[in-house]
């Protein structure tokens, strides 16, 4: 259980989080055929699949922070552990080094996660991890923000190899 200083903070986290995944999807929808399927380009479904890991991560972490007598070092170990596996099996079967910085920063994001979260188990009411937590959870949505942007950008493509993109709404000639 947080304290009541911090429920404005995560249920604004909680919207936030909810309102981008919406934004999510549309960035994905608007480009389906480069993100995900046989004509995707690469990038494009490792960009869609990181942000909303991050996104469900900020909202789920949020949500149970709000739940009366809930510890929310749980939700942030499940989240962190479901984060770190769902990026090595990403990375591990998109076999991408393009973005390795990328990957690290959100392993050791996650890795950090973890850390707060169990020192969170350990001693609920340690007001300086909580925002330690508070701010990894805040630094999670920023940067899936900014993937889910990219997507709607078609940065994905632009950045494809011999992509001849001219804007950014322009789709690549085969």
């Amino acid at each position: 259980m947080v304290p009541g200083a911090y429920v404005a903070y995560f249920a604004a986290m909680a919207t936030a989080a909810a309102a981008l995944i919406g934004l999510l999807f549309v960035a994905v929808s608007v480009r389906d055929d480069t993100i995900f399927g046989p004509n995707a380009m690469p990038g494009g479904e490792a960009l869609a699949i990181t942000a909303f890991t991050g996104l469900v991560n900020s909202l789920v972490v949020s949500l149970l922070g709000l739940i009366p007598k809930i510890n929310i070092g749980e939700a942030a170990v499940t989240m962190a552990v479901i984060g770190i596996v769902a990026i090595g099996r990403l990375h591990r079967r998109l076999r991408t080094g393009r973005n390795l910085i990328v990957l690290v920063v959100t392993l050791l994001a996650y890795a950090a996660q973890l850390g707060l979260g169990v020192l969170l188990l350990v001693d609920p009411h340690d007001s300086d991890q909580l925002i330690n937590l508070s701010i990894i959870v805040f630094v999670t949505l920023i940067v899936s923000l900014q993937r889910a942007w990219s997507l709607l950008k078609g940065k994905h493509v632009a950045s494809a190899p011999g992509s001849a993109v001219a804007g950014d709404h322009e789709r690549p000639h085969r």
